[in-house]
Order: C-alpha cells, then sequence, then structure tokens
C-alpha cells in the first residue's frame, strides 16, 4: 500500500504512527528517506525537495546524523506550526480549507534586560568630519531618549578621518557629537568603518576609502578584492595586503591599527567613564567579515549566488602557496563553473547537487577561502585589543539566508562561510572571536521564513534556521551575541520576532542577546505610530510589563483536508 504524504507528515511527527515505514529511515540510512521523500512528494531532486514543507530536509550522505537530526528539528516545528508556509499542491486530491490561526503575545516582564541602541544615519558626519544639523539631532536623541533606549551606534569613517594623508586625523565632528550623547546620558557604540559607503542596500550617501588610498589604488588595483572577470571592488581593501607593504610603507593591518590607536588616545575620557560602551571592528564590506561577494553596483540581486572575490594578484599568491603545500600546485586556480553574480546553484556545475563544491578540489579550495577570511579576523582583532584594551569589542557577520536550503549553500560559500549541508562553517569563526574575546553581532534576526517563502520562494531561504545555527555557534563558545535587524523594521509581527530570537523560549540555560541595535534612526520611526510600538517594543526587550499583550490573528495558513472532513496535523 503506497504512503501518501499526508502519512509523511505525521510520519516524521509520530514516528511509532507508521513503524514499518520508519524502520527503515535511519541515520545509517538517511539516502533511503531522502528517495522516499521526494518519491513520496514527488520531486525529482534535493532542490525541489527542499522548497517543500520539509524545510531544510536535503538529506547528505556524508553526514545522515546531521542530515536526521535537520528531519526531526523540522518535523518538530510542525507540531505548533502545522505546514506553515507550504505550497504543497493538493497532496492526494485533498481539497484544501484555510483557517486564521491566534496567538498570544508573550509576556517579557521580568525576562534579562537587552540594552538597545539605535543606529545613526549615515550621513550624520559630513566630508570635511563636521556634525551636520546639531539642532535637528540633539531633538532626535531626546525622543529616543524618552523611549529609554541605552544609546546610540555611530560609524567613524575612514574615508573621512584620514581622508588626505597617511596618519593625519580629524576627530572634529565625532567630539563634537560624542559630546552631545554624554550630556545626554546615553552610551556609544562605535564602528571602526574601514569600508566604502554607498552603493549597496540602504546607504543614501558616498563616502569613499580615503583619497591618498584610492590614489595607490589607480596604480595598483590589486589592493583591491576582485572576482574572475578582473573587475575590482573598491568598497575595500583587499585581505591579500593585510601582511603587504603596499600602503606609502606600511601595511593594510597596520594602517587599521594605527587608526584605532589615534580614536582610543583621541576620546580617552569617553572610554573612562563608560560612555563608549562597545567597539565594533570593521572586517570587510558594510564593516562586515565577509567578501564583498554580492555588490549591488557590479549588478547583483537577490538572490544571486554571488561570486568568489579571489583573483587579485596577492590572493592568487596565497592560494598557489597553498595548492603547492597540499602537493596539487595545479589547483592554484578558481572555480571555473561557478557561475555568475546572479546564477542559481542548480545552473552551476559547482555549486549544483554533486556539484564540484564538495569534490577534493573544491574542498581544497573553499577551505582556504574560509581560512583566509578567518585568518584576517584573526590579525586584525589581536591589534584591536591592543589598541582598545579593557574595552568589549565586536566583531559583525552578515546574515546570508539565500540558498541556505540547498546542498552547498551556495552565497554562503562565495561570501567566505564554508558551510554547506555537511558542514558546520560558523563554528570556526566562533572559536577565533572566543580566542579575542570578541562578541559576535549578526544580523536578519527580523526575518521569517514563512515570508521569505511567499515572497521568493526560489530563494529557498531561510533566515530562522540560519540564525538559530550562527546564535548556537557562538553560545557554544560562551561569547556575546548581540544582532540588528536586516532591514527597516517598524511592525509588531517584526519586533515580536526579534523578541524571540533576543530571549529564546525555556532555553535551560537562560541564554539571551547581549544588545541589540535598532537600523536606524529616521524620520519614518520616528512617526507617532511607529514610535509607539518601538518605544513598546524597548519596554519589552528591558523585561518591563507592558499593558496591551493582546491575542491576535496570526497570518492565514493553508491546512490540508482530510476525506472525513478533518483538518489534518
Amino acid at each position: 500500500m503506497a504512503i501518501t504524504s499526508i502519512q509523511v507528515f505525521n510520519c516524521l511527527r509520530a514516528p511509532n504512527a507508521f513503524p514499518a515505514a520508519t524502520t527503515a529511515f535511519s541515520p545509517q540510512n538517511s539516502h533511503k528517506l531522502s528517495a522516499f521523500l521526494r518519491v513520496s512528494l514527488g520531486f525529482r531532486s534535493s532542490v525541489d525537495l527542499n522548497s517543500c514543507g520539509v524545510k531544510g530536509c536535503f538529506v547528505s550522505s556524508s553526514s545522515p546524523s546531521r542530515a536526521w537530526a535537520m528531519v526531526r528539528e523540522r518535523a518538530e516545528r510542525t507540531e505548533d506550526y502545522p505546514l506553515v508556509g507550504d505550497s504543497v499542491d493538493a497532496v492526494d486530491d485533498q481539497p484544501a480549507v484555510s483557517t486564521t490561526q491566534k496567538f498570544q503575545e508573550r509576556d517579557f516582564a521580568g525576562t534579562s534586560y537587552v540594552p538597545v541602541y539605535v543606529m545613526l544615519p549615515l550621513g550624520i558626519i559630513n566630508m570635511n568630519c563636521e556634525l551636520d544639523d546639531v539642532e535637528g539631532l540633539l531633538n532626535q536623541l531626546k525622543i529616543l531618549k524618552s523611549a529609554n533606549v541605552d544609546g546610540v551606534m555611530i560609524d567613524c569613517w575612514w574615508g573621512i578621518v584620514e581622508a588626505h594623508a597617511p596618519q593625519v586625523y580629524n576627530w572634529s565632528g565625532y567630539a563634537r557629537l560624542f559630546q552631545i550623547v554624554r550630556d545626554l546620558k546615553l552610551k556609544l557604540q562605535v564602528v571602526m568603518s574601514f569600508h566604502e559607503c554607498g552603493g549597496n542596500v540602504g546607504d543614501d550617501m558616498h563616502i569613499p576609502l580615503p583619497c591618498w588610498v584610492v590614489e595607490i589604488g589607480q596604480s595598483n588595483p590589486d589592493i583591491y578584492f576582485t572576482n574572475k572577470e578582473g573587475r575590482r571592488n573598491t568598497e575595500c581593501l583587499s585581505w591579500g595586503i593585510d601582511k603587504e607593504r603596499v600602503l606609502k610603507g606600511r601595511t593594510a593591518v597596520e594602517v587599521y591599527f594605527d587608526y584605532m590607536r589615534s580614536f582610543r588616545v583621541e576620546f580617552d575620557e569617553f572610554f573612562e567613564n563608560g560612555i563608549i560602551s562597545e567597539i565594533e571592528v570593521g572586517l570587510g564590506p558594510c564593516g562586515e567579515l565577509r567578501y564583498p561577494s554580492y555588490p549591488a553596483k557590479h549588478g547583483w540581486r537577490y538572490p544571486g549566488i554571488g561570486e568568489f572575490q579571489c583573483y587579485d594578484k596577492y590572493l592568487m599568491k596565497s592560494l598557489t602557496k597553498a595548492a603547492e603545500a597540499r602537493g596539487h600546485s595545479f589547483w592554484a586556480r578558481g572555480p571555473d563553473n561557478a557561475g555568475f553574480y546572479n546564477s542559481a546553484p542548480h545552473e552551476t556545475g559547482f555549486f549544483c547537487d554533486g556539484g564540484d563544491y564538495d569534490s577534493y578540489y573544491g574542498r581544497f579550495f573553499l577551505k582556504w577561502y574560509s581560512h583566509v577570511l578567518i585568518d584576517h579576523g584573526d590579525r586584525v582583532l589581536a591589534l584591536a585589543n591592543l589598541a582598545f584594551e579593557g574595552t568589549c569589542i565586536a566583531v559583525k557577520l552578515s546574515g546570508i539566508h539565500w540558498w541556505y536550503k540547498t546542498a552547498s549553500h551556495a552565497a554562503e560559500l562565495t561570501a567566505g562561510f564554508y558551510n554547506p549541508s555537511n558542514c558546520d562553517g560558523y563554528a570556526p569563526i566562533a572559536t577565533m572571536l572566543e580566542k579575542h574575546e570578541a562578541a559576535l553581532n549578526f544580523t536578519c534576526v527580523e526575518l521569517r521564513t514563512l515570508d521569505q517563502h511567499e515572497d521568493f520562494p526560489e530563494a529557498l531561504a531561510d533566515p530562522e534556521g540560519l540564525v538559530w545555527q550562527v546564535l548556537n555557534a557562538a553560545w557554544d563558545v560562551c561569547i556575546p551575541v548581540a544582532s540588528e535587524n536586516a532591514l527597516p523594521c517598524h511592525d509588531r509581527e517584526g519586533y515580536n520576532k526579534i523578541l524571540e530570537n533576543a530571549k529564546p523560549r525555556n532555553d535551560p540555560d537562560g541564554r539571551h542577546l547581549s544588545a541589540f541595535t535598532y537600523l536606524r534612526l529616521s524620520p519614518v520611526l520616528m512617526e507617532r505610530d511607529n514610535f509607539m510600538e518601538f518605544k513598546r517594543f524597548v519596554k519589552r526587550m528591558h523585561g518591563e510589563a507592558v499593558p496591551d499583550l493582546q491575542v491576535k490573528p496570526n497570518k492565514e495558513h493553508t491546512k490540508l483536508q482530510g476525506t472525513d472532513g478533518q483538518v489534518a496535523n
């Protein structure tokens, strides 16, 4: 007798109901489970399978126990959200009915206090390092203070401070800003921004790298990250020059250290009195520890897989050394079948199911590529701890959630995160951060997998799964985890999602975020209704009671109706 798709889901939730069907599907026989699910649900490949309701259950023969655990985890989620976000077409010709679920807002009164910061606008300091619109900023900061936010985050732009000559720093505008923040009894998170501003999502102004660095780049463009077509990316400097004296006699790492040391000396009083609570060290594009693999200014559009950025002469020299040390000098090349910025994984020979990403060469290349990323963070953070001894430092990691439900995790691989389905790419990064006692700041905590599935089903995204993996990688090595939203957020649903990630329900160790930074101060946030919602969110992050907890209707979900008229669980 054929087992139906309804029975597949019930089997995952309650395997005892179908002992004959589940006996064969142990972790040791996970290939049978994969085939069974694909055939039962009518899918031809793991890509198709991953786009169905059993989210993220790609079964890798190289990691059967992890695959089985993922299936069980997804099955457990269906207990609370039966077939949420699924679009299974008339399974067994059973009609679909639409029901409106309700949920009770969780009461966070008495929970841990999570500080809330707000990012200030990108252009608050102009190119002359002057504070623009002092009166307007002061009024906005007073309004934020009325909501009991803990502080603000500000980018200290390398392209503004050290704009015209090496080791000639102008901190004047920041000094004025910091005084205003101190007078209002707010705290500061300061970002050492060694990247270019402009050309990416949310950028509303252009701040280039320092003029003297740009001049060097005109004669030596290999100081920038480069794709396989030879196109340079001027967002930030290639990690290939971390130890190359190509910047007027200094290495890139020495330039970063001198900048950070100057900041520490200039604002000593703000460190001593605790106004500066944290330094976030920029380690790549957008201040994030990643390769600039998906630059919008080069034509990338979501959900493209991006491209590898290792073709400058310095990184290619590093790759050559690694290949020779491995005993295969002909591996000193980048993949020639990895597609382009806007490719999908299945359109490439490298990232498709069974593709070259998991070949001997592919594993060698990807491990080298991610190792370069981790080594860069290791070098810069070692010097950041020297410059800011006694002050908390943090690193921002981007939330690359698209293609997360495929085997290769292509978008993460091009960004430098070696996180295919049979490998945990975030544990080594967390271990490196733990070495330097640095906090991890992660994005996309407000995103819901269901929404991504509805809006961009082709992206096979899973932001919730990614957040859970990264947060646990950091908590496993006992480092603080902070976060911020990836996109503007003004609605209660988004805030509730942030709260759930900030204070996981029933966590046996009571783990929670160390801080949350809101992206960003804007006229839209200051609108009355939006600000009242934000103020309510701050209260709940602080563990305070709010008077208007409600039972609110959730989004309508489609459930499968059985032949007897009952709604299938």
